[in-house]
This record gives C-alpha cells, sequence and structure tokens, in this order.
C-alpha cells in the first residue's frame, strides 16, 4: 500500500535473548587458613588437599572431578582456582567442609567467585583510599 510516494513499513520486531550460565568455567579465589600454626604448603600439597577433601566428600567419583591451580601463592596459602561451571557447586561444598590437614585445625575461605577471570583482578574490599 503506497501513501503519497511512500511505502508503509512494518514494525520491527525485537528478540530478548537470555543466557543463562553462558561461560564453561568458574573461577574462585580462596584462602587456606590454619587456626594455630603458621603452616606452609607446596602447589602439590594444595591441590592433594583439594582432592582429599572432594573424595571426603563425594567418594572416589569426587577425586576424579576436574579443576586447576591456576595461580599459588606459597607464603599466604592463596589461589585462585577453575573448575566446570557445572561442578562449581561440589567444589563449593567440599571446600567449606574440609575441617583439617595433618590433624591440624583449617579453612578454605571462599573470596571471590566469577564466571570471568578478569574479575578476580581487582578486589574492592583491598582498595586503600587517602
Amino acid at each position: 500500500m503506497r501513501r503519497s510516494g511512500k511505502q508503509e513499513e512494518e514494525p520491527a520486531s525485537y528478540e530478548r535473548l537470555v543466557l543463562k550460565n553462558a561461560s564453561v568455567y568458574h573461577y574462585l579465589r580462596i584462602s587456606l587458613v590454619f587456626q594455630d600454626s603458621d603452616k606452609r604448603l607446596s602447589e602439590a600439597q594444595f591441590k592433594q588437599l583439594i582432592i582429599s577433601a572432594l573424595r571426603d566428600l563425594y567418594g572416589e567419583i569426587g577425586a576424579a572431578f576436574p579443576f586447576d591451580v591456576l595461580k599459588f601463592e606459597e607464603n599466604t596459602l592463596k589461589a585462585i582456582i577453575r573448575v566446570l561451571s557445572s561442578g562449581l557447586v561440589k567444589l563449593w561444598s567440599a571446600l567449606t567442609l574440609l575441617g583439617s590437614y595433618q590433624n591440624e585445625p583449617c579453612a578454605f575461605r571462599i573470596i571471590q567467585v566469577s564466571p570471568l577471570l578478569l574479575a578476580l583482578s581487582g578486589n574492592s574490599r583491598d582498595f586503600e583510599l587517602d
């Protein structure tokens, strides 16, 4: 249909697209805290502790759960862990329920969690404002 030489346009249509958990991985910044001692662990011991926490809670299948220690600081016992998004809750719960290492009370603290590694590069709680 034409009106005064112009073609009538159809109304624009919009499509809303929502992605749930689009990221394959989640990243966790964690810290291991001992109650009394100033214990030191190597990166291998740290990873083995996480594996044993998974084994204690989920058995041998849990111990085979894939995760990576991307960064580890021996002096502060802080690390950045990469885990499949589908297993985030399993890893988080295993870390939360761990209570000791070599008969010494300890606890994992989850500092930050994000589907983006870049989000862990800065923490607003660590900023010092003058």
